[in-house]
């Protein structure tokens, strides 16, 4: 088991502070723009195929 003398010590994690907390965070960061990045392609993907389904049933029409 792993001690730290400190709280700098355990944010340091033995001089791969930088590397542990900088995949933490690129990983959380990901985690949270995923979510984001899909709903709205999502909702373009739906309008584009509703306006695509509006010019076909007016190209049918005519």
């Amino acid at each position: 088991m792993i001690y730290w003398n400190s709280f700098g010590d355990f944010l340091a994690m033995g001089g791969y502070g930088l590397y542990v907390w900088g995949s933490f965070g690129l990983t959380a960061l990901v985690m949270i723009i995923e979510p984001i990045a899909v709903a709205r392609q999502r909702k373009t993907t739906i309008t584009r195929l509703k306006r695509q389904l509006r010019a076909e049933s007016r190209s049918h029409e005519a």
